[in-house]
């Protein structure tokens, strides 16, 4: 038509071509199911640093006694004593770490994530760490047997071993049927202080005994408080430990009773050993983990509860061991 404008068609413009450059420059989306490997913080994590207390207060205590028998500091037993309860401590935290791993347990924990259940270690790698820090243990401990000459402890060694590895590992781990505490109390509480009194002196007082009592109570407690935290996905796991068993009522009065009755000990023993009454600060520790255990809201407050129970713990076989070489 007359007068009207003609329309402009607009020239293709040239073709893009591919990108042709180095294939290593190509942008590439991330996998999702990418996952970061463990660093060094993330192992150390994995060795649960705020469990250490439990392995160093029956070492304070039996060598208290022990001192309390001749007046001498074994310095050197007392520290291969130290280095055998640490190492079983870490060794069976990260053979937890495996075994929960691998059988799901940890899938939803509320707690510091595991190594093996986040995939940011491989089970193999994380197996091999638990067994050598077994090795170290045994190694010091056969120092100790060869020290001594007391041959028969190498059958002690062998069962705190063991036990430790079936706490959570094998076909029937024994803290999946409610029977972590049990044996918490006796490898950690009296087997771990009453030996570290009988390798330096070859001889048992009954303080020993006492102090061997408190710290196994402060362990279990311990336990009990890191059980209440993860009770939920226990029962999910079908994880039977004490706490599921008995429910979260029965575990708070359970708990109040292995973290005071310690102080009841110290309260007997300061009869003659007034230092003892030191003991009692640890309480300030202690009372607010109870307040935590009774009042808390959601799981991971119990992991406060849990470190200042340990400190509790290290604290009280501090002051138990002064009382005794004072």
């Amino acid at each position: 038509m007359a007068g009207t404008p003609s329309k402009k068609r607009k020239r293709p413009g040239p073709r893009k071509q591919p990108h042709r450059g180095n294939p290593q420059k190509v942008h590439v989306a991330r996998d999702p199911r990418h996952i970061e490997k463990a660093t060094a913080r993330d192992w150390v994590g994995a060795a649960r640093l705020r469990t250490l207390p439990l392995a160093i207060t029956p070492i304070l205590i039996g060598t208290g006694a022990a001192i309390l028998v001749d007046g001498l500091f074994h310095w050197v037993i007392a520290l291969f004593c130290l280095i055998v309860s640490v190492s079983l401590q870490i060794g069976v935290n990260f053979a937890n770490d495996y075994s929960d791993g691998i059988r799901g347990t940890d899938d939803h924990r509320v707690g510091p994530a595991r190594l093996t259940a986040s995939r940011r270690a491989s089970p193999r790698a994380v197996l091999f760490t638990a067994l050598a820090f077994f090795a170290i243990a045994a190694v010091a401990g056969l120092a100790i047997v060869i020290r001594t000459q007391q041959w028969w402890l190498l059958l002690i060694g062998a069962a705190c071993i063991v036990a430790a590895w079936l706490y959570t590992g094998g076909k029937r781990p024994y803290g999946y049927y409610g029977l972590g505490e049990l044996f918490v109390f006796v490898f950690f509480g009296i087997v771990a202080t009453v030996g570290t009194t009988f390798v330096q002196v070859l001889a048992v007082p009954q303080e020993a005994w006492f102090g061997a009592v408190a710290a196994g109570l402060l362990a279990c407690a311990v336990l009990l408080a890191n059980n209440l935290r993860d009770i939920d996905q226990d029962r999910a796991a079908r994880k039977r430990t004490l706490t599921v068993l008995i429910g979260r009522r029965w575990t708070r009065v359970l708990f109040t009773a292995f973290v005071l009755v310690p102080f009841g000990i110290a309260g007997y023993l300061a009869l003659f050993y007034p230092i003892a009454w030191l003991s009692m600060l640890a309480l300030l520790a202690a009372l607010p983990a109870i307040l935590i255990v009774w009042t808390y809201r959601v799981p991971r407050e119990l992991v406060v509860a849990l470190s200042l129970t340990s400190l509790t713990s290290v604290a009280y076989g501090a002051f138990l061991m002064w009382a005794f070489v004072g």
